[in-house]
C-alpha cells in the first residue's frame, strides 16, 4: 500500500495518524482476545480453567462458582458476597448449602 504523504495536508496527516493509532489499538485488542481464547481452550483440554492455572491473580478476577440452583443449574454463586434470591429461597425451603454444592 503506497500513500503519497507529500500530497497530504497537515490536517490529513493528523487524521491519518489518528486512524493508524486507532487501528493499531484495535489489532492489539483483537489479538489479545484471540490469545486468551486459545489459552482457555488449551487449559480446558487438560481439565482446568485459565483462572486456575494463573492462580486467579489480578484484581476483580471472578471466582469459580461453588453452588448451583437445583431448579436451574445455569444459575450459580461463588459463595462470596450477598446470597442470591434462589439461595435464600432454597435455604428457607429446608435445603443446606451442601445440597447446592457443585
Amino acid at each position: 500500500m503506497q500513500i503519497d504523504l507529500e500530497s497530504l495536508s497537515k490536517d490529513d496527516l493528523k487524521q491519518l495518524k489518528t486512524d493508524v493509532d486507532k487501528a493499531l489499538k484495535t489489532i492489539d485488542a483483537r489479538r489479545k482476545a484471540e490469545a486468551k481464547k486459545a489459552a482457555e481452550h488449551a487449559a480446558k483440554e487438560y481439565g482446568f480453567s485459565l483462572d486456575e492455572l494463573l492462580g486467579g491473580s489480578g484484581k476483580g478476577s471472578k471466582s469459580a462458582p461453588k453452588y448451583a440452583n437445583p431448579a436451574d443449574r445455569s444459575q450459580t454463586w461463588t459463595g462470596r458476597g450477598r446470597k442470591p434470591n434462589w439461595v435464600l429461597d432454597a435455604l428457607n425451603a429446608g435445603k443446606s448449602l451442601d445440597d447446592m454444592k457443585i
